[in-house]
């Protein structure tokens, strides 16, 4: 297995993308494949390590690409003319079968574009969605659509909870998910005219699809453990992404601060570390990787663009068992048994 890493992709790139595959490549069983600026890249981990990535290890490969996708490109200009970009090279690599996964933290625009415009779309999905996992109680929660489509109509939605419910079954084992609208009450009135269409959709449409459909969930009740996954429209997946991530960073800071306020509260911290630990870790989305682009005929990951060594890290290790899991055939699969049953 080959996984097909932008080196040049994010805030914190090369150092950060090299760092993490460094980190990386002992765990996991496949080659990592370094695109970006050879030039650049055997400098870095001569800085880092004092030896070529070919000395480190046989599973790191440098992939030569000359440009690069800035973040204030402008994503369908940036994905036609910079073709030797780091990025593009990548979705070529994916898509003539040189690589099985490819992980970016680059320009998100530029990054769905490329993925529908030169992987492309399974057939029956209008729009393909980017799906995070965070944590839940005892569990874990999938997040549809976290950033890819701003606008979106009620069809979008009903497959994103579709396409949530063929994921969770096939990757997590989950027989029926339990699948969530977001909205800001859990009555069938309440909402936007989105939440208020989407919702008599999803519950007009699930029973036939197959969709475990519970009906509108509150943010707050979105990490009870007992919703699987919440389907909602890019903009607002986006904000209640990044809100989560904001408050996982504020309570482990604040935690941590508090436990080292003065040396009392030090050693009568000590005894409960281990679970204090354990449960910083719960929180932190460093754990949970990057967010797989559900919708697209090859595995795409977009890894959050101020990624650091750890999260690449943990992205990389996440990539690797989405292709063990086969996610996106079964997806392919599943999607193409419906297409002929409509027929």
């Amino acid at each position: 297995m080959k996984i097909l890493l932008d080196a040049m992709g994010g805030d914190n790139a090369p150092d950060a993308t090299i760092k993490g595959a460094y980190k990386a490549v002992n765990q996991v069983k496949s080659e990592i494949v370094l695109i970006g600026k050879e030039e650049i890249i055997r400098s870095k981990f001569k800085e880092f390590y004092g030896k070529e990535p070919e000395e480190i290890s046989n599973r790191l490969i440098i992939k030569n690409a000359t440009e690069t996708i800035e973040m204030e490109d402008i994503p369908t200009v940036a994905i036609k003319h910079k073709k030797d970009s780091s990025m593009v090279v990548g979705f070529k690599m994916l898509k003539e079968d040189e690589g099985d996964v490819f992980i970016s933290a680059g320009n998100s625009g530029a990054l769905l574009t490329g993925a529908t415009l030169l992987v492309g779309r399974i057939k029956g999905i209008d729009r393909p969605a980017l799906g995070g996992i965070l944590p839940a109680y005892h569990s874990q929660l999938l997040l549809m659509d976290c950033g890819a489509n701003t606008n979106c109509k009620p069809i979008n939605l009903l497959q994103f909870a579709l396409m949530s419910t063929i994921y969770l079954r096939n990757t997590f084992g989950i027989e029926k998910p339990t699948i969530g609208l977001l909205n800001i009450g859990t009555e069938e009135t309440k909402g936007n005219d989105l939440t208020k269409e989407s919702y008599l959709l999803l519950k007009e449409k699930s029973e036939e699809l197959g969709i475990n459909f519970v009906g509108n969930v509150e943010g707050r009740d979105a990490f009870s453990g007992e919703i699987d996954a919440i389907v909602t429209d890019g903009f607002t997946g986006n904000i209640f992404l990044k809100s989560v991530e904001g408050l996982g960073k504020f309570v482990k800071k604040s935690l941590t601060e508090n436990l080292k306020k003065n040396l009392f509260t030090t050693i009568c911290a000590a005894p409960s570390l281990p679970a204090i630990k354990g449960f910083a870790k719960s929180v932190d989305y460093k754990s949970y990787g990057g967010a797989l682009f559900l919708g697209v005929k090859k595995p795409v990951v977009k890894a959050h663009g101020s990624s650091d060594e750890i999260l690449f890290e943990f992205t990389i290790k996440q990539a690797e068992k989405f292709v063990e899991n086969k996610a996106v055939p079964k997806m392919i699969e599943e999607f193409e048994k419906g297409n002929k049953e409509e027929k």
